[in-house]
């Protein structure tokens, strides 16, 4: 059976303040079955902007736990393009999770014999620059 959509983010710790916080969240997320996280790493970029990095796995049991399928997806040269902006001194979480919740939907659609032809995210905070030009409904009428 094919992948559900995967969808890759990095999550900036400006000055290497990772505290941990997001893991129970994750853990959820994986626990009900809304995202199976495919692949993971740690990057830190240090003052001298290099950057090194390590698989979600060879962190921690925990973190090891939470991935699911595929580890090394994200390659060298990914890490590179995805970090370019992380600030020296910093570090980052690179996940690679599939939308798990649409596997149902996949099916279906599948099974209707659709086909997807395309997949687009846009970032929440795109959207709501663009409902800030959006006339409100009350105003229209």
């Amino acid at each position: 059976m094919t992948m559900a959509p995967v969808e890759v983010i990095v999550v900036a710790f400006p000055g290497s303040a990772f505290n941990g916080a997001i893991l129970p969240e994750l853990r959820r997320l994986v626990d009900t079955s809304t995202i199976t996280i495919v692949d993971g790493l740690f990057v830190r970029k240090d003052e001298a902007g290099v950057l090194t990095w390590h698989e979600l796995a060879e962190i921690d049991a925990e973190l090891n736990g939470l991935l699911d399928h595929v580890e090394g997806l994200i390659s060298a040269d990914d890490v590179a393009e995805l970090a370019a902006d992380l600030e020296p001194g910093s570090s980052a979480a690179v996940l690679a999770f599939e939308h798990a919740w649409m596997r149902p939907l996949r099916d279906a659609v599948a099974g209707s014999g659709g086909v997807l032809i395309a997949d687009i995210q846009v970032p929440g905070s795109v959207v709501e620059e663009i409902m800030t030009t959006v006339p409100d409904e009350e105003e229209t009428a």
